[in-house]
């Protein structure tokens, strides 16, 4: 059984929503999972960092603002310079996240930061493994209906509640992109 942490901020509970998702679709892959939330500082307790470093598969998810992760995240990839020094975090698998308020929102560059950070930390990247819902007949509720490839992407409009969004198709893209994380995770293991 592969272990999968799920580190994110959310500043307003929608990232958070996603982030449950992932969870539901690790542990639906019979990953042991847990989610570590990034406070609103941007700080994280000691136990939250030996988790990480115990998990075969850490998924980073933060939302989407000015173009790239919140400062809280950004706080906590700084910090994380401390396994980095020991490469603690070498070939683990790596994955991310992400929500903004517009469909493009420009999410692409925040899955590009986490990648960066998977990559500087020498782990290994998983993406969605998802066909994008690009036809005519696609609906908003479809799966990876934002399309992405490099990691989840949702969009939930700036006047909406947690309880509004992200769309049905966003969450069921997570807790998918969940399950072939915690796949992946235990392929590695063996």
């Amino acid at each position: 059984m592969s272990k999968v942490a799920i580190i994110f901020h959310s500043g307003y509970g929608h990232t958070k929503k996603q982030a449950e998702a992932v969870l539901a679709g690790a542990i639906a892959a019979d990953a042991s999972a847990e989610l570590i939330a990034i406070d609103a500082e941007g700080n994280i307790t000691e136990d939250q960092w030996a988790s990480l470093n115990a998990a075969d598969a850490i998924v980073f998810g933060s939302p989407t603002y000015m173009g790239s992760v919140s400062w809280q995240f950004k706080k906590f990839a700084d910090a994380s310079s401390k396994p980095w020094f020991s490469q603690a975090w070498k070939n683990k698998i790596a994955a991310g996240f992400t929500n903004s308020a517009t469909m493009n929102g420009d999410k692409l560059s925040t899955l590009h930061y986490l990648f960066t950070l998977s990559m500087q930390h020498s782990m290994i990247w998983v993406g969605t493994g998802l066909m994008p819902a690009n036809s005519k007949a696609a609906q908003r509720d479809d799966i990876n209906y934002v399309g992405s490839f490099a990691g989840a992407m949702a969009q939930s409009p700036s006047d909406s509640s947690p309880e509004e969004g992200p769309a049905k198709g966003d969450l069921e893209t997570a807790r998918l992109f969940g399950m072939r994380v915690a796949q992946t995770a235990d392929r590695m293991a063996r």
